[in-house]
């Protein structure tokens, strides 16, 4: 990977490109200079197996906590194993109605040019995961979504599923780290929708051993408050939505409505093809989250308009130099 960032630093002068380059050096000077890094990541990353490059990034230390959306908690874990039963469509732009209608006969659930398999992946996992519902309901343990993962990666009851190379899993590498994972809506997903099913179908007696998002939102703010206390911390976007503007709400919290003392972020970088115009950016762009108090004036940020299944490997690349 040395090659690459010497790429990089030949090449990447100007425009959008500068800004990646200027994002990558700035996270590598923010670890170097004792900081920490906190993640987000909305969209399908887990599918487009960013975990290959990320789960290198949490073992040498760039990552410190993360939050993610449901889905791509759950899809990191049905990719370590399911992956070879996957089916990938090249023309996914051509596909009919009627070609898209055979694709969920056969269990095939696509993301963009990827189809999820519904027995080999999402079932495999199901079954193990309610039983540890039911299990922390007789026990009156109450979980974040991702600690019933890591329990069940821990048991060691899936390793002889594994169809991908455990080092390319950035959910299995959090798992070793232990780190702390946020998933606010996780009702927007796979296991969250399974949960509520098999409540209402009476297969579980409650929902409670479930945390809540106002509670990780509490936990959050914990992790921020002990964090900051040793380290300044930094903020790294992948895609809009939930996970970003839910994470980054913290530190207005603590200052505006809590009235304790906290350090703002101090990094920022947002990977996006959002559109800013009319509204439409969720969360805003870094320059107006200052006049929200998420930020301050010299705060350094960044916001790189591109695919990040492109932008995000370059910045792995830079950081890693390997």
């Amino acid at each position: 990977m040395a090659a690459v960032k010497d790429y990089l630093n030949l090449t990447f002068r100007h425009f959008n490109a500068r800004t990646l380059m200027r994002a990558a050096q700035g996270w590598d000077e923010h670890i170097r200079a004792g900081g920490r890094m906190f993640l987000t990541m909305g969209g399908a990353m887990s599918t487009a197996e960013i975990g290959v490059m990320l789960a290198d990034l949490i073992r040498e230390g760039y990552v410190h906590a993360l939050c993610v959306t449901g889905a791509n908690l759950e899809e990191d874990l049905f990719n370590l194993v399911a992956r070879k039963h996957y089916e990938e469509i090249s023309d996914f732009r051509d596909l009919t109605p009627e070609d898209e209608k055979e694709l969920f006969e056969r269990g095939m659930n696509r993301v963009t040019d990827t189809c999820i398999p519904e027995a080999a992946a999402m079932q495999k996992v199901e079954q193990k995961v309610v039983v540890l519902w039911q299990e922390a309901l007789q026990r009156g343990e109450r979980l974040a979504p991702h600690e019933y993962l890591y329990r069940l990666l821990r048991q060691g009851e899936l390793e002889a599923d594994y169809q991908i190379d455990a080092r390319h899993s950035w959910l299995l590498a959090a798992c070793e780290k232990d780190l702390p994972i946020f998933v606010p809506g996780w009702e927007d997903s796979t296991l969250g929708n399974i949960l509520v099913a098999d409540y209402k179908l009476g297969k579980v007696e409650s929902l409670s051993m479930v945390k809540s998002g106002l509670e990780q939102m509490s936990a959050l703010v914990d992790w921020y408050l002990a964090s900051d206390r040793e380290a300044r911390l930094g903020f790294f976007q992948i895609g809009g939505g939930i996970t970003g503007d839910f994470a980054v709400c913290t530190v207005p919290l603590i200052l505006q409505d809590m009235k304790q003392a906290c350090r703002m972020w101090g990094y920022f970088c947002q990977i996006s093809e959002a559109n800013t115009s009319y509204g439409s950016y969720s969360g805003a762009p870094p320059n107006e989250k200052i006049t929200w108090g998420k930020l301050d004036a010299n705060t350094p940020r960044f916001i790189i308009e591109s695919d990040a299944t492109i932008v995000f490997p370059l910045i792995a690349a830079y950081l890693l130099d390997r």
